[in-house]
Order: C-alpha cells, then structure tokens, then sequence
C-alpha cells in the first residue's frame, strides 16, 4: 500500500496535470459545442460571426422540399456587402470528386487503365518518383501511392506555387511516404498528376474534360476552373486570420462553384444521375468516395449528403486560423446545422 506521502504527491501531479490539460483546452470550440441548439438553422447560421468567420453560406436541398439558402456575416470586407447566396467559392479539395469522376469516366471509355502505372503515363518521371513502376493509377486516385505530398512542404503556403511544373518539382527526387498500396495518406501531388494525366490522354485541359463529361450534362452552369473564367466580384473573400489581404486573388488554380452548383453535383454524384449507367456508378464507388471536404488559406467547405435525410448539406466559410480552431467550429457550426435538420425533419 502507497504511503500518505506518496498518495499526497500522487493527488498533486493529477491535479497539476488537470490543470495544464485545462490550459490548453480549446474553449471557442468547446463553448460553440455545448450552447444550447438554436431552433431553426438561420438561427444557428447568425453565429458565424461569434465563431470567428466573416462570412457563411449554407444549401439545403432536402428532397420533397424547395432548397434553402442560409447566410450570415459580409461577402467582402471591403465593401461591406451582406454574403451572398449566389457567390462563387474556392471549394479547394472538394474538386477531387469532379477529377475521380472525370477518371472513371476516361477508365469506362478505355482511354485510362486503372491497373496500368504511372511509370508507363510518364516514362519521364520514371526514375524522379520513386516506386514508379509499381504505383498504379488506382492508388494515385485512392491516395495509397505513397507520393509526398507537395502542399506538405516547408512553408508551402507562405508562398504557393502558381503552376503545376514549380509544385511537382518541390517532390522531385525524394524519398517515399510508404511503399506503393501498403497505407492511406492523402496527397495533393497524386490529384495534381491525375490533372496531367487527363491532359495528356484527352489533348485537352483537365478543366475543360470535366466540363463536357460532368458539368454540362448535369447542367452545371455556374462552375468554373479558375478565378480567370469569372468576374472577381462575384467570388467571395477569403481571409487568414492575422493577414488582413483579400486572398480572393490568390491564383491556386482551384475550381470554384456556388454552393447550389456544388450541391446540385453532389446530388448526382449520390443519387447515380452523374453515370452513364449502374457499372460506371460501381467503377467510380470502388475508388473514391461520395464525398468531401475542402481546406486552403481562406477558403473552407464541407459537402455532404446524408441519406438518412435525404439531404444534401453544403457550407462555405471564408476565415481560417494558423490554430485551425476555424477548421474545428466549421466542423461544430455543420454538426449542428445537422441536428437541426433531424430534429425539423423528425416534427
């Protein structure tokens, strides 16, 4: 049995580490967690202020219903505008579902081959990736290829480069995350050589492939491929928290859309209509998902379809944090839009 002294030094050493693990508690998300749930989702959208974002735009398109538009908080701080609904948003990763489903498509037409290796579509990078001849197309699109990540280098977005040559060299020549298929981890170079794949078989710009393959059969009309193809004032700002410059401007070479368009294709992509048919819908399901989240300086989105629901959620916000504290009350601000949906939909 322990004597008193130890005991006593025992209860001072929890306590002491209570308090530290307090210290560092992240309380904005915590107090955003626990408050009591608003009633109606405009309700809970009216917060983002209080969240530390400058502007939200919420879709719901909630089958049997209209959709639904929610917003809060200024599409620029500039000009003070109210956000708009019909904004343009960066949506950064979530883009990753249109080039999954502009590869399967190629892959159904037989213009690509899963199982065929990125050595043999680019012989040139042969010996500058390593494990070329074993990755294959299906682990680049399923993030098992073990390419670094090239967004994972030193500083990257403190200075971000604007082509796709100058991003691929940052990898160039280095070591491995992991040998071919033994492990996930997601990496943006895999989707930036599946763009230069799509260019190279179609003699077209992967941009324009998803257009007439994805976009225009489902009538997506308000879908772009850079901040070039539209009017800058329709693009909502973006800001990084200490930086007080517009990153709306930033040329990352990322799709934009509105939060209808997005939803609308997200619709698709879960209800079969983006396929040709039941095979295709299966081709795509066995290596990618349904769907997705997006994250770059500025700019952040989650899109989302529930099926218990029905329901197809999307929600842009335009502040993130070094802390990634914005990232984590996104995540608390969508949860319990979420839940008032439920709770709507079960009265």
């Amino acid at each position: 049995m322990a004597s008193k002294r130890t005991t006593t030094i025992i209860r001072i050493l929890l306590f002491t580490a209570t308090l530290i693990s307090l210290y560092f508690v992240p309380w904005p998300i915590v107090t955003a967690w626990i408050k009591p749930l608003p009633d109606t989702i405009q309700e809970q959208v009216d917060k983002a202020p209080d969240y530390g974002f400058d502007g939200i735009i919420v879709y719901v398109d909630q089958a049997g219903k209209a959709p639904a538009w929610y917003t809060a908080g200024t599409h620029s701080r500039e000009t003070h505008e109210q956000a708009r609904p019909d904004a343009l948003f960066k949506i950064a990763s979530v883009s990753k579902l249109y080039t999954a489903l502009a590869v399967t498509k190629l892959v159904s037409s037989g213009k690509l081959d899963l199982d065929q290796t990125l050595a043999h579509y680019f012989p040139e990078l042969a010996d500058r990736i390593e494990y070329a001849d074993e990755i294959t197309l299906s682990m680049m699109v399923k993030h098992r290829s073990g390419i670094p990540n090239f967004t994972d280098t030193y500083m990257y977005w403190a200075n971000p480069k604007d082509n796709n040559e100058d991003r691929l060299a940052l990898i160039l020549d280095q070591p491995a995350a992991f040998a071919p298929d033994t492990q996930y981890a997601y990496s943006n170079t895999n989707y930036l050589l599946l763009h230069e794949l799509i260019n190279k078989v179609t003699g077209q710009t992967s941009f324009y492939t998803i257009k007439k393959e994805i976009l225009e059969p489902l009538n997506l009309n308000n879908t772009y491929g850079s901040i070039h193809d539209v009017e800058l004032d329709r693009v909502m700002s973006g800001y990084y928290v200490g930086y007080e410059q517009d990153l709306k401007t930033d040329d990352n070479d990322l799709m934009l859309a509105t939060a209808q368009d997005l939803g609308n294709f997200l619709r698709a992509l879960n209800d079969g209509s983006a396929f040709k048919d039941a095979e295709e819908k299966a081709l795509y399901s066995s290596i990618y998902e349904f769907e997705h989240t997006g994250l770059i300086p500025g700019y952040q989105s989650i899109a989302k379809y529930h099926n218990e629901l029905d329901a197809v959620i999307i929600q842009f916000t335009n502040t993130v944090d070094f802390e990634g504290y914005n990232w984590n009350l996104s995540e608390v601000m969508y949860s319990r839009i979420l839940k008032i949906l439920k709770k709507e939909t079960s009265n």
